[in-house]
This record gives C-alpha cells, sequence and structure tokens, in this order.
C-alpha cells in the first residue's frame, strides 16, 4: 500500500519530520516517541503522517495496541537516521568552525563515575570555557555507545578499554580499586592485602549492565575465582556501600568513590590491596574523524590537569 499521488511532484520531507518519524522507529510508541522529542502525540503523529505523504510510502502499521513498522518503514528508517546523523555533523562542524569550546557539548557520563569526577569537569568548564553549554547525560556504558554513534551525544566519560569500532579512546587516569568492609571484617584496615583473599569472601556487585560490575569480575578470576560471587546486588554504588555496612558482604570500590559513600557510616572500614592493586582506567570517548577532535583533545590535556589532587595516576596523551 501507498500514500499520495506519487507521479505527482513531491515535496522534500523536513528534518521534524524525519525526526519524528526516527524517534516512532526507535521506541515504537507514539506517546514514548514524543516525549523523548518534547513534542505532543498529536504533533507527533501529524509530522509521521506528513512524511508518509511526501515520500509516497506507508511506513507504520498502526494498530490499537501496538506500532509496526511496514517493510519499506525499516528500509527508509535506516536512511533517515543516516540524514539526521550527518545533520548532525554538519552542525558539529559548524561549531569547530566558528569557535572551539562554543556552543553544545553533549557529555555522557556512566553512573560511577558521574558522582566523583563531575565537580572537578564542570569546575573546569566553568572556569576555563564559559561559553560552553555543557549538557551531561548520566547512562550505562552500552546507552552511552549508542548515544555516541547515533549523534545524540558527543563526547563520553567512562571506563575503558571499551573495544568498540568507530570510537577514539583518550586516556585520562589510572586508579586502584579498594576493599570495603563491615566494621570487626579481618581485612577491614588492612594493607597489602592479597588478591587471593577475593577467593573467599562474599562479594556484594552492582546490577547487570555496569561496567564496574564486570571489572569486579574479571578482578575475582585473575585472583583464581571461578564462580560469581554473587548473592545481593545493587543499582548504585551508595546503597552497595550501605548493604555493606549492613554487615551482608563486601564490595569493591574505585579510590575516587571511597571518601564520597565511607564517609557517611561509622560501620565501615577500607583494605588496600599488595601492588599491583586491580585497576581501572577512565577515558574521554569520541567517534572517529569528529569534527571537535582537536577540542576534545585539549579538553582532555586540561582535565588530566584538573584531575591531579584526586586519588589517581593521571596519563599522558599517548598511553
Amino acid at each position: 500500500m501507498t500514500v499520495g499521488n506519487v507521479g505527482a511532484k513531491r515535496r522534500l520531507p523536513s528534518l521534524a519530520q524525519l525526526r519524528a518519524f526516527a524517534a516512532v522507529a526507535e521506541h515504537l510508541h507514539f506517546r514514548d516517541a514524543a516525549a523523548a522529542l518534547g513534542m505532543s502525540q498529536p504533533a507527533l503523529s501529524g509530522a509521521v503522517s506528513a512524511l508518509e505523504e511526501a515520500l509516497g510510502v506507508t511506513l507504520l502499521e498502526r494498530t490499537t495496541r501496538k506500532v509496526l513498522l511496514s517493510p519499506s518503514g525499516e528500509r527508509l528508517a535506516v536512511r533517515a537516521r543516516a540524514v539526521l546523523a550527518e545533520v548532525g555533523a554538519l552542525m558539529e562542524e559548524a561549531d569547530a568552525v566558528r569557535a572551539p569550546f562554543t556552543g553544545v557539548l553533549r557529555l555522557g557520563v556512566i553512573p560511577t563515575v558521574a558522582p566523583y569526577l563531575l565537580p572537578t569537569v564542570l569546575r573546569l568548564v566553568h572556569d576555563r570555557y564559559p561559553d560552553l553549554d555543557l549538557q551531561v547525560h548520566e547512562e550505562q556504558t552500552a546507552s552511552l555507545l549508542d548515544g555516541l554513534h547515533s549523534g545524540r551525544l558527543d563526547l563520553l566519560l567512562l571506563a575503558v578499554p571499551l573495544g568498540a569500532p568507530g570510537v577514539v579512546e583518550l586516556p585520562l587516569f589510572d586508579e586502584d580499586f579498594v576493599l570495603v568492609t563491615p566494621l570487626g571484617h579481618p581485612l577491614g584496615g588492612r594493607e597489602g592485602i592479597p588478591r587471593e583473599e577475593l577467593r573467599e569472601l562474599n562479594l556484594l556487585l552492582l546490577d547487570e549492565g555496569h561496567c564496574l560490575r564486570d571489572q569486579a569480575l574479571d578482578i575475582c578470576r585473575e585472583a583464581g575465582r571461578d564462580d560469581a560471587p554473587v548473592t545481593t546486588t545493587a543499582a548504585g554504588l551508595s546503597t552497595l556501600v550501605q548493604l555493606v555496612a549492613g554487615g551482608l558482604g563486601c564490595t569493591l570500590l574505585p579510590h575516587t568513590a571511597v571518601a564520597v559513600e565511607t564517609g557517611r557510616s561509622t560501620h565501615l572500614r577500607t583494605g588496600w590491596f599488595a601492588d599491583p592493586a586491580p585497576t581501572r582506567r577512565i577515558a574521554l570517548v569520541t567517534r572517529t574523524g569528529t569534527a571537535r577532535g582537536t577540542e576534545y583533545a585539549a579538553l582532555a590535556d586540561a582535565l588530566r590537569e584538573a584531575l591531579r589532587p584526586l586519588p589517581v595516576r593521571v596519563l599522558g596523551a599517548d598511553a
């Protein structure tokens, strides 16, 4: 089935129509798509209908219960996303040409980094780049990478290596993991803890989807523990640490999180691993070939200097 008179001269689709269709193709729900774009459902539906009229193709199969892409819609959704990505690249290029460190910069940050590094990042941007409109989005790694590739996000702050194609990693620092235990635990307050001690611990972890969970499991495997030491999980580090304070087990924290998270309870102790301690690496990540690559590299350099007071090992640009 087609819509409209395909033999007549057709109007070119507008960007608003393409954005509306791309949102519906992503969410397969008019209400969710409208909310994502900040527009009303009638306006969204009208934009998609106008796009169908302009293209002479039925893009959606509408029922009373759900929305599906038609076979034509499946093919054209790919094209629509590509057009929108190119338009985003055009705007990014214009920002870079006009002046560095101006315009909008959409920064994605993982939850196990955001509370501990954002104060430094925001202070740096406020003091050094007052004309930069920094917009922050806290999401898990997979969502951040999707946002980067789709053009929804410009720059990411997260743990690497990612092993993902089409991205450039700008390493900032390495930081050690610290063992957090309940008060009275035999490893609490100790230094030089062998990693092998992790084999017997009741270790509390974050939920699935957090890269810190995967890193903790990797550390356990390196220590010779083959089982998944998971009896209780939490959605965030604050909850995880409170579970430790309640005596349910121990956990691993990145060093930058220790002061914030353990300072809320007097029922916690920290233990320090023997060298080489388990670590994680944090970096800025952007798309390969971005027009603002030089700008992002300069921002990484500035961030490395700003982060030196934190308990981390700052890396060079070529790390």
